[in-house]
């Protein structure tokens, strides 16, 4: 995973080609530790397919204010520069793979061309 700034945050997400699963979280919430591990496995298991990055909301309030961040975490997909999906809260595994496979089926495809 990536670990994104506010001066990273255009590039490697709305300039990227493929579509962008960004984790929303802060480094004292209890649920963004709970699904960090389970995010870095999806990214192994989505590598090729799918990039994934995460944004510390205490540093870069200026992008969670711009996406309407209220909860942590809050997990977003991207596809084309824009929101294609999100979800609130933790989950489990099997919850956050079915949310990211269901995101990107109902996307527009130019939204998840891949070229990453």
């Amino acid at each position: 995973m990536i670990e994104l700034t506010e001066a990273t945050f255009d590039t490697e997400v709305l300039k990227n080609a493929g579509p962008v699963v960004v984790d929303f979280y802060a480094p004292w919430c209890g649920p963004c530790k709970m699904i960090a591990p389970l995010l870095e496995q999806l990214a192994g298991g989505f590598s090729g397919t799918l990039k994934f990055a995460k944004l510390n909301v205490d540093d870069a309030p200026e992008w969670a204010g711009r996406y309407g961040v209220r909860g942590v975490p809050t997990l977003m997909l991207f596809g084309a520069g824009k929101v294609i999906d999100q979800a609130v809260g933790a989950g489990a595994l099997k919850t956050l793979q079915t949310w990211i496979e269901r995101a990107v089926a109902a996307a527009p495809q130019a939204a998840v061309a891949s070229d990453t």
